[in-house]
């Protein structure tokens, strides 16, 4: 009768130390952000994002600036996690409700996005991400660069409603406050410079205007670009429901190009952090340098934005992919 005999492996301690520098990379590989991580599990995602994104802005073209604004709100405090899309519900206190989102808007078509997305790879792809492939697309409607943007985010099960003024500069707050804030989380003052490059489109609400012009004028301001804002804000007192505003560019109102720091060294920012982006000495020779060169500024945009979409996103079981976005799983 044959012998049957067994084989044996000796694997020594060596072939372990060889081997664990590629399975911490695989491992790396699979927890951290990279880009295309729908290839396989959803591949025409980024595409429908863009066509939903594209879509809304022929309908409703402010929609490109909330998109902007969102990845602001939501990667800025604690984490890239869409929490700022959850709705005030039992158990969940709504970023949205904070004085920091005040004229924050369009959230309801992030659910027309995710319903398209839902409708081709149900609960593959994350709010989170939508958040973040959302604002690449509404830059580029806006005459932006298109920016590398990664994915794999996963999303919140809680909001930060309490944190949001801690990570959420104020409107009027100082540029001091505003540095030290976005180097907190890893962005150096250049990339502040360029992500205040934003404020060359949209809007700011008279509420936040009026403490420049009344009772009397900021003398930092242009006396004359002073008069044009009080046309816009007549009274110290606006309704915040109103729909009383200024544009931050009246020259190119919707377009993301570097008219922004031409304005705040002619002296016509909007907001007290603009006039004193333009004066502090951190920040002065980056406002120039943007001034003079377009392309410069998108350059730096990039960067900053990519970086501010990476702040500490949840991966693999850290987190969820929402079904709604306004709520969590059940």
């Amino acid at each position: 009768m044959a012998t049957t005999k067994r084989l044996r492996f000796h694997l020594s301690p060596s072939f372990f130390f060889l081997l664990l520098p590629f399975l911490l990379q695989f491992y790396s590989g699979m927890s951290e952000l990279q880009f295309n991580y729908y290839a396989q599990s959803c591949p025409k995602a980024e595409e429908i994002i863009k066509q939903q994104v594209v879509q809304l802005y022929y309908k409703h073209g402010n929609t490109a600036v909330s998109w902007v604004r969102n990845l602001f709100h939501d990667c800025a405090v604690k984490s890239c996690d869409a929490s700022l899309l959850l709705e005030t519900v039992t158990g969940v206190a709504s970023e949205q409700a904070s004085e920091r989102s005040f004229g924050m808007r369009n959230f309801k078509y992030v659910s027309t996005i995710k319903a398209a997305l839902e409708a081709e790879c149900p609960l593959k792809v994350s709010c989170a991400d939508i958040v973040a492939l959302s604002a690449r697309e509404g830059i580029v409607m806006l005459g932006g660069p298109r920016i590398p943007i990664k994915t794999g985010r996963r999303d919140s099960k809680v909001s930060y409603l309490a944190e949001v003024e801690k990570f959420i500069p104020n409107h009027n707050d100082s540029i001091a406050t505003a540095l030290s804030v976005f180097n907190s989380i890893g962005i150096d003052d250049e990339g502040v410079v360029a992500l205040y490059g934003a404020h060359s489109v949209g809007r700011v609400h008279c509420v936040n205007l009026v403490h420049r012009l009344y009772p009397t004028v900021d003398p930092t301001l242009d006396p004359v670009y002073a008069e044009y804002l009080k046309g816009r804000c007549p009274t110290p007192d606006p309704d915040p429901d109103a729909v009383v505003y200024a544009r931050n560019d009246r020259e190119t109102p919707m377009i993301l190009d570097n008219n922004y720091y031409k304005n705040i060294i002619n002296h016509k920012g909007l907001l007290i952090v603009d006039q004193q982006l333009a004066s502090d000495p951190r920040t002065t020779p980056f406002v120039q340098k943007m001034a003079a060169d377009n392309s410069y500024f998108h350059e730096q945009f990039s960067r900053a934005i990519a970086l501010l979409s990476e702040n500490n996103p949840l991966t693999e079981d850290q987190g969820e992919v929402r079904k709604d976005c306004r709520h969590v799983n059940i």
